[in-house]
């Protein structure tokens, strides 16, 4: 072994197994040459760098991590810098005084049988071949290294190899494996310090002799490798063809390059720790997920994934968001589709399976904030009534509270009794939340922002805190209870005789879900005597409107009750609820007649209130005589009703319910314009002026509808998404009996399903009429994607 110091660095040469071309002093590099090692010995630095005569397959370049090696060229600059001298930006001019001109550099090759050349063979790739023959006047055909023959245009030859006239396609393979195997970045920042001080440009076959000796194809060829993928050291001065001069850039942009490398290689790495983090967390069993909290635990990761979920939820909210999304997609081997991030979030236990993504992107309040919270704690623990002195006793009455089987809040319930000349007086008692809260509160701007309660299937979101609406406002069994009760006298017919509108304390007798106060009537119990009476004021009620004009509107409705809705296969409870019902109507009817009487009351009393009317001066009922009674009738007026209107100074006729006026007052725990009423009518009540004047009424009404238009659509998404998702679990082959509403198109009917009370569409045989009954089966049920279809089948 032959062993040669020069310029403070070492060659090793071994005829038998070459080792490493070049190991440097200390640290095994070539960066570390000192200015004034390089001024002392200019010339053995020359020799030094044609030193390796021998081509590329015979040695092996020693490789180095980019931490040491940024480390090293950072202190290289420091030492640039310390010896005062800034070198400036290489010019062309400055390379031309040098005695070459660039275009004398730039050596235009010419395509010839047998040459090896890199061609783009797309945005991404990048091949070599061998050039075969011409194919046309300007195009050539070449086989690649994976041995395709293909025909390329010229300006997709990226480099010519020098040397190589007869080069043979099977070499190819071999030849790529040697290049890529012997580049080391060490040695292009070696020569960048080198050009730097002298000032010099560099083609790729002088940069080969330069650091590596020899130009011949192989070591050429790696020296345009190194050139064509560096972004750091050197910049392109001018391009001929496939022949490009480079310059080395200054000290200051190499090091403000290598920093952004640092930050980008950085970033990489943190983003495929990302997308193994991903992957793995698809393959767990579902049990072993994490859960979502966990994503939060790492800032960078938490960033990604709120961008992934803005994208699923279609609210990015800048293009860096839509940027990591789509990269994290693409990794994934995912669409950029905002289904496929659902999905993947879904996959990974971040979602549960059954994500309410409306409520996502909706961003509706779901939690109350702390001071809220706080706010509520205070007034529990003071519980101060203000009209304590004002309220009548009503503990002797007995008193039902009717409502649904899984109601948290109640809001009202009701009296009767038949007075001595045969009259029925019924008492209407509503919940007083405004003994607690008062207009302008933080508890009541919290409210008035939330606008209404949220009754989803999954959970339900109460426009107060839960247990200042629990344990402050509702009604409950057994307790003495505050109330605003309206008490009403009614005449044979059922319209209203006398009416008061009174503070009371009441002590609610029974809890009834609508089934078992539908029992009770039926059993025609003597001891419930005051239930049967509530049922006769309703059917008097009823008959009186009719008369007024009112719309029998009444149909089958659904409500869907699931548990445990993060669980993959929560639990659904389907319940239907016929609007005709004794005990829905004997309620739907009292909470009328109490809109009726606040809105006469306030008439009479000029009290600005939230006043709504529906003019139906157009429907003529009789046209719809030839329709069945029930929800084929109440499915055809319904869809030709004009929309809801509000006034706030003065009661307008609500033409569907039969009505010179009406106020909805019943639902102040759950509807804040019902609690606007409240106030209002609580202040005249105690000799106040109303909080609100007519026009601040109407501001008020015109945040909360919108609200609440929202919520609306809200709740119908939710209901339809588990409706479709409860038949997509039903027995294949399931039979349903339908009921045809109308037609739409040909024959193609809306339905409803009269076992579930879910309406529909179905084709349905010719004969079919408006008003038949049909069998139908689900033939598709997707509940992301808002499918479902159904067929009609021949009766058993």
């Amino acid at each position: 072994m032959a062993v040669r110091a020069m310029n403070t660095c070492v060659i090793f040469r071994s005829a038998s197994t070459p080792p490493p071309l070049i190991i440097s002093r200390q640290c095994c590099c070539l960066r570390q040459l000192t200015a004034s090692s390089r001024h002392r010995n200019r010339s053995n630095s020359h020799s030094f760098l044609r030193c390796a005569p021998h081509p590329l397959s015979h040695v092996t370049v020693r490789s180095y991590s980019v931490h040491n090696l940024v480390e090293m060229v950072m202190e290289e600059l420091a030492s640039i810098r310390k010896r005062g001298g800034r070198v400036r930006a290489t010019s062309k001019l400055e390379l031309a005084s040098t005695g070459e001109l660039l275009e004398d550099k730039l050596k235009k090759g010419t395509l010839q049988k047998g040459l090896l050349l890199e061609f783009k063979k797309d945005s991404e790739r990048l091949l070599l071949a061998v050039a075969l023959k011409p194919d046309g006047k300007k195009n050539w055909m070449v086989s690649d290294q994976n041995g395709i023959t293909t025909s390329i245009k010229p300006q997709q030859v990226t480099f010519i190899v020098p040397g190589t006239e007869n080069f043979e396609p099977t070499e190819i393979s071999e030849f790529v494996q040697k290049a890529h195997d012997n580049l080391d970045p060490a040695l292009l920042e070696f020569a960048w310090n080198e050009l730097l001080e002298k000032n010099k440009s560099v083609t790729v076959q002088e940069l080969a002799e330069m650091i590596f000796g020899s130009a011949e194809p192989l070591e050429t060829y790696c020296a345009h490798l190194l050139l064509s993928r560096d972004d750091v050291y050197f910049a392109v001065l001018e391009s001929k063809g496939p022949s490009s001069v480079y310059g080395p850039r200054t000290a200051n942009q190499v090091e403000e390059l290598l920093r952004r490398k640092l930050a980008t290689e950085a970033a990489e790495k943190e983003f495929k720790e990302l997308i193994q983090l991903l992957r793995s967390a698809k393959q767990m069993p579902p049990q072993d997920k994490r859960p979502r909290l966990s994503w939060k635990t790492e800032e960078k990761t938490w960033h990604k994934i709120q961008s992934l979920e803005a994208f699923a939820i279609d609210s990015c909210k800048n293009d860096d968001q839509t940027k990591t999304a789509g990269m994290i997609l693409k990794a994934m081997g995912l669409a950029k589709t905002s289904s496929a991030a659902v999905n993947l979030l879904i996959d990974i236990g971040y979602f549960p399976v059954h994500v309410n993504l409306d409520l996502l992107k909706l961003n509706l309040p779901t939690d109350h904030r702390d001071e809220i919270l706080l706010a509520a704690e205070s007034l529990l623990s003071a519980s101060t009534d203000l009209d304590e002195a004002d309220r009548i006793d009503l503990t002797h009455l007995k008193v039902y509270a009717i409502d649904v089987d899984e109601a948290d809040e109640l809001d009202d319930a009701l009296s009767a009794t038949r007075l001595q000349d045969g009259r029925i007086k019924i008492w209407i008692h509503v919940a007083d939340p405004t003994s607690l809260v008062q207009p302008g509160s933080i508890i009541d701007k919290d409210a008035r922002r939330r606008g209404t309660s949220v009754f989803l299937p999954t959970a339900t979101y109460p426009m107060f805190p839960e247990r200042l609406a629990m344990e402050g406002m509702s009604l409950k069994q057994g307790k003495l209870c505050n109330a605003v009760t309206v008490s009403v006298v009614l005449r044979s017919d059922g319209s209203i005789a006398e009416y008061a509108v009174e503070n009371s304390i009441i002590k609610p007798t029974y809890m009834l879900t609508y089934e078992s106060a539908t029992e009770l009537l039926h059993l025609n119990l003597e001891e419930e005597i005051e239930l049967k009476i509530l049922s006769e004021a309703a059917a008097l009620r009823l008959r009186w409107r009719r008369e007024q004009g009112a719309i029998d509107t009444a149909t089958l409705e659904m409500r869907i009750k699931v548990t445990n809705p993060d669980h993959p296969e929560p639990s659904i409870k389907l319940y239907v609820e016929n609007q005709a019902d004794a005990a829905m109507r004997l309620v739907s009817e009292m909470m009328i007649l109490c809109g009726e009487v606040i809105a006469t009351f306030g008439s009479h009393n000029n009290i600005p209130l939230p006043y709504r009317g529906q003019p139906q001066s157009n429907i003529d009922t009789s046209a719809f005589a030839h329709l069945p009674e029930g929800p084929v009738r109440s499915s055809a007026i319904v869809r030709i009703m004009r929309a809801a209107e509000m006034d706030f100074r003065n009661p307008i006729r609500h033409g569907v319910m039969g009505l010179p006026g009406y106020v909805q007052f019943t639902s102040p725990i759950r509807r804040y314009m019902d609690l606007a009423a409240h106030y209002q009518v609580k202040a005249f009540l105690s000799g106040d002026s109303p909080p609100f004047s007519a026009g601040e009424l109407e501001g008020i009404a015109s945040t909360v509808n919108m609200t609440t238009r929202v919520v609306r659509r809200l709740s119908s998404s939710s209901l339809r998404y588990w409706v479709v998702e409860y038949l997509r679990r039903q027995p294949k082959g399931r039979r349903y009996r339908a009921l045809v509403l109308r037609f739409i198109k040909d024959r193609e009917a809306a339905i409803l399903l009269t076992e579930i009370g879910v309406h529909a569409s179905s084709w349905v045989s010719t004969g079919v009429q408006i008003g038949d009954e049909v069998d139908v089966q689900v033939e598709e049920a997707h509940p992301r994607d808002d499918v479902l279809s159904l067929k009609e089948v021949e009766a058993v």
